[in-house]
This record gives C-alpha cells, sequence and structure tokens, in this order.
C-alpha cells in the first residue's frame, strides 16, 4: 500500500436517468436516506488514506459548491462536462499527487470502506486498481457485468463483474489521449494492453443510484445489518 491518496470526486454529470428530480438540482445532491449522495460518498473518505479531496462540478454546479462550503473539498469547475477521463486531467492541478483514487457519487455502500479496500490492495507496479463486485451483491444496477479477474488479479474485459465507481489510478497516461472530453474507458483499455489493469473484489453490498426508482432500493439496503 502506499498511502495517502488524493480522491477525485465525479460530482459533475446532468443526471438525466435520474429526471425529473435533476431538474432543479444536480445528482449529487439527490438524498437517500435522508442524505445526499455527496455526503455518503464525502464520508467514505474520512480515512487514513485518503489525504486530499477534489470534486468536480458542472450542471447546476453553484449548488455543489454551496453545500461543499468550508467542508475542505477543492472545486474543479468544468464547462462543458469533460466526463471521466477529460474531468480526471482537468483536476490534476488540485489533487496534487500520482496516483490517485477516483469515486462517483451516485452510488451507496454497505460494507467494509471501498477506498481502504482500494488502499489495502494496491501495489506499485499496477497503473489501475478497480474495486469491482459480483451481480449477487448489486442493487440498482441494469445491464452486465464489466470485468473478469484473473488468477494474478489482471482485468479484462467480460461480462462477469461490475465496476463500482471506485478505483486508484495512475495519471501520466492521461496526456497521451488527443482529446478534451473522454472516458477513463480509454486509458483503462491502454493499460490493459500493457497487462496493468487490476482489480479486487467488494465483500459487501453496493447500490448504483441512477434512478428515482432506485432510491427506496438503497435505502433499505442500508437499513440491513451489517455484511
Amino acid at each position: 500500500m502506499t498511502a495517502p491518496f488524493p480522491v477525485m470526486l465525479f460530482a459533475a454529470g446532468r443526471g438525466t436517468r435520474m429526471a425529473p428530480l435533476t431538474d432543479s438540482r444536480p445528482k449529487p445532491l439527490i438524498t437517500v436516506g435522508g442524505r445526499t449522495l455527496l455526503d455518503h460518498a464525502l464520508d467514505l473518505t474520512r480515512v487514513g488514506c485518503v489525504s486530499r479531496r477534489v470534486a468536480n462540478v458542472a450542471y447546476l454546479g453553484d449548488m455543489v459548491r454551496l453545500h461543499l462550503a468550508g467542508r475542505g473539498v477543492a472545486i474543479s469547475v468544468e464547462d462543458p462536462v469533460l466526463e471521466t477521463g477529460g474531468g480526471l486531467r482537468h483536476a490534476l492541478p488540485l489533487l496534487g499527487h500520482d496516483p490517485v483514487m477516483t469515486l462517483n457519487t451516485d452510488a451507496v455502500w454497505k460494507g467494509p470502506n471501498p477506498l481502504a479496500v482500494l488502499a489495502d490492495a494496491w501495489r506499485p507496479e499496477m497503473e489501475a486498481l478497480l474495486l469491482l463486485v459480483p451481480p449477487v451483491q448489486v442493487k440498482g444496477h441494469t445491464g452486465p457485468g464489466d470485468f473478469s479477474i484473473g488468477p494474478d488479479g489482471r482485468l479484462t474485459r467480460a461480462p462477469d463483474l461490475i465496476y463500482t465507481g471506485a478505483q486508484i489510478i495512475r495519471t501520466g497516461r492521461l496526456r497521451e489521449i488527443d482529446a478534451d472530453v473522454f472516458s477513463l474507458n480509454i486509458l483503462w483499455t491502454m493499460m490493459a494492453q500493457t497487462e496493468g489493469l487490476y482489480g479486487v473484489t467488494y465483500a459487501g453490498q453496493w447500490c448504483d443510484v441512477g434512478r428515482p426508482d432506485s432510491i427506496p432500493v438503497a435505502e433499505a439496503m442500508l437499513q440491513t445489518a451489517d455484511v
């Protein structure tokens, strides 16, 4: 483990699948169990393996900035939205160190702290370490999985395990991508080709809160006994 890591909180998306709730507020400020999704994510960053926190904002960004005011989170402003890859590259001056953690803010977790799980599993030879979860431990997610983990921990594209939106990633190769707006999927593909893309499975439960009908599912999961 190399720690602590800076963490990037992805909070800039429009959240079209969450409409009409996102017509007047950004998705990170949707409430689950009486607390915003962004606050659920911030709770996860209060752990020893995190050194600093950065959040990107775009759609209704002033609302997110006001919510985070005085809470020790640096803000990376995007106009337009740069997607995950472009957004991470844009925020690098604020993050300051490499590698970095990234965390999506549209999910809730039940079980071990996912960032601590990643930090414990990180090794110097890795270019990226993605946190994955088996479908039986997933709520609110539709569609197939994303990756399969080999016996050496390396990832290949397969519908076996679902990416949770939490990872540790080296950022040096971002400069190789000739685009302003792009997904981190492009970087993962590059890393897989040089056998630098790794994964680790999460032992708890994870809920994708991407649609209005996911909210009661997430709230029910949070109310269950610890796993």
